[in-house]
């Protein structure tokens, strides 16, 4: 008996995917749960699992598009696990002695022919130019259509402007250092990161400027009073932006266990489809690459995100003197269609004022 293989739920809004690659191949023997798909959706990859155990039939072709409840392939369960045959051990032989024939002697070298001058190689002209293996073409995965789409979507639906600021990380690199390793062993291991400073700290700006944390549907603009925090992760397959549900409810360990625990898997390409929708605000850190000032593209339809970068020793002035200080710049996009600029600067200097005085973010002022 044939069982077949069909497209599983997918998730909010999709539909479709494509077929990435077999683990298996027709005629393999599968076991029951044994993964042998994966689909590769607009957002994350699924893994599909045999339905029962038995020899793998009909596979279609990699690069398929297939909708939810289309045929994948079938399992004949009627078909016998393949069983193994001992080997049997091979005895060593030895080698008979073999004499070796004295060499023939060379024949005389023949004569070398005279150098002969090639003929010059005219220029191709570049329509007529050849493959000559330094070129090659992939084609664009789900996921990167999707990315570039959605970001030239941005790009020509909402009016973005960025505006800049600059952050001294002083005090919580201090609360950091001096209270990180109690920290992890508190709460079973999670790490005390800059991360969680800038999402408590954008959590309360949300709170006096909730513009930014809202977005327009139609000839309206719909405003919430709760925070999903998208956090951006760069992976090998592209970017993709995991969502703290809830954000404005999570402890600093919280939401350090949850950001940890996304960046792991969304670079293994194991996050839910839930995980992956339903953001209000995001934050992007282009400095764990070494960026030192970046303009960050809306992630629509959300109306700002935060640009983190790169902690960089500079000499500033505090009360007259110029001290070294680390700083980092901080940029914060936004859809100018919602949001005004004194509310986008406002924003960002709340943001300052709550990483630099870190004191702030434990008392809620």
């Amino acid at each position: 008996m044939a069982v077949e293989i069909r497209v599983p739920a997918l998730g909010e809004s999709l539909t479709t995917a494509i077929v990435a690659r077999w683990l298996k191949q027709s005629g393999d023997y599968v076991q029951h749960d044994e993964t042998i798909l994966e689909l590769e959706t607009d957002k994350v990859s699924v893994e599909v699992t045999a339905p029962s155990a038995g020899r793998l039939e009909n596979c279609i072709a990699v690069g398929t598009e297939v909708e939810i409840g289309g045929l994948l392939g079938e399992v004949d369960e009627t078909a016998e696990a393949p069983t193994v045959a001992p080997v049997a051990p091979v005895e060593a032989v030895k080698p008979e002695p073999v004499s070796t024939p004295a060499p023939e002697p060379l024949p005389a070298a023949a004569p070398k022919p005279e150098p002969v001058a090639a003929p010059a190689k005219a220029p191709i002209p570049s329509a007529q130019r050849q493959d000559d293996g330094r070129e090659r073409r992939v084609p664009m995965s789900r996921l990167r259509q999707t990315i570039a789409r959605n970001l030239k979507v941005a790009q020509n639906t909402a009016a973005i402007l960025t505006t800049f600021n600059e952050i001294d990380m002083s005090a919580a690199k201090a609360l950091r250092a001096e209270y990180r390793d109690e920290f992890e062993k508190k709460h079973d291991g999670a790490r005390l990161g800059f991360m969680s400073f800038f999402a408590r700290a954008v959590v309360g700006a949300l709170k006096d400027y909730p513009a930014l944390n809202a977005q327009i549907e139609g000839d309206e603009i719909v405003y919430r009073d709760f925070v999903n925090l998208g956090i951006a992760v760069g992976t090998e397959r592209g970017l993709v932006v995991p969502v703290l549900h809830e954000a404005d409810q999570m402890s600093f360990a919280e939401l350090e266990r949850r950001i940890a625990d996304y960046g792991k898997r969304a670079r293994v390409g194991s996050l839910k489809l839930d995980e992956l929708s339903s953001g209000t605000f995001s934050i992007t850190n282009g400095g764990i690459f070494g960026s030192l000032l970046s303009t960050p593209i809306l992630n629509t339809p959300q109306s700002g995100i935060l640009g983190m970068h790169a902690i960089q020793d500079r000499p500033v002035v505090r009360d007259g003197q110029i001290v070294v200080r680390p700083m980092m710049y901080v940029a914060l996009s936004y859809d100018h269609r919602i949001v005004d600029g004194r509310e986008a600067v406002s924003f960002l200097v709340r943001v300052k004022q709550l990483v630099e005085d870190p004191r702030r973010l434990l008392l809620d002022l």
